[in-house]
């Protein structure tokens, strides 16, 4: 069943990102339909995380996206070589999102091989934020689109992990956070071999 928008408007980001672990991802491009479980992911919390590139109410070209309703992507570009989606969450003009981090390739797995350049039961096809963006063929022109369409969205099927079957660390990457690099705001399923840390 595909998550309906009222799911993304719950202001809980950090609940948000627990919760998303065994949904699926799904994209649909010209080339067709791949989807990945949703293995670690991580919460930003909005105006007042100095992890978030809301920090202080920032409003840019880029972060705009964030200001949107909850179930929009926010698709940004790494170091210039990397996109990563984030899911923007709470209502609109509070900035609050959840990064996918990694996914376990479930549907479309010979679409994602060609895109990684590898074998799907390869780890890294999809472990960390770049590799499962780009195994499932999301790029900036995803970004502002909402999980309620068409090419892309988010569907429960009823996979559930239990609390010690999921680990909790800090974020990764963001040691310019200063006390907050160190929050508990990243998730993870633990027997999952698509997640790097554990």
């Amino acid at each position: 069943m595909k998550l309906p928008l009222s799911y993304y408007l719950n202001p809980d980001a950090e609940f948000l990102a627990r919760d998303l672990l065994g949904k699926i991802l799904f994209t649909r491009t010209d080339y067709g339909i791949t989807a990945g479980i949703i293995v670690e992911t991580e919460a930003y919390f909005g105006t007042g995380d100095k992890a978030s590139h809301a920090y202080g109410g920032r409003r840019t070209g880029r972060t705009e996206t964030m200001y949107s309703e909850g179930g929009t992507a926010y698709v940004y570009l790494c170091y210039g070589i990397h996109h990563l989606l984030n899911i923007v969450t709470s209502v609109k003009d509070d900035p609050k999102c959840v990064l996918i981090r990694s996914v376990e390739p479930l549907e479309g797995l010979e679409l994602m091989e060609m895109r990684r350049k590898m074998p799907a039961d390869c780890t890294a096809i999809s472990s960390g934020p770049g590799s499962a963006a780009k195994s499932l063929g999301i790029d900036s022109s995803f970004n502002m689109d909402v999980f309620t369409g068409e090419r892309i969205w988010i569907e429960d099927r009823a996979i559930t992990y239990t609390a010690s079957q999921t680990g909790v660390s800090s974020r990764i990457g963001i040691a310019y956070a200063q006390e907050h690099a160190d929050l508990p705001l990243r998730f993870f399923v633990k027997d999952s071999r698509y997640v790097k840390n554990k």
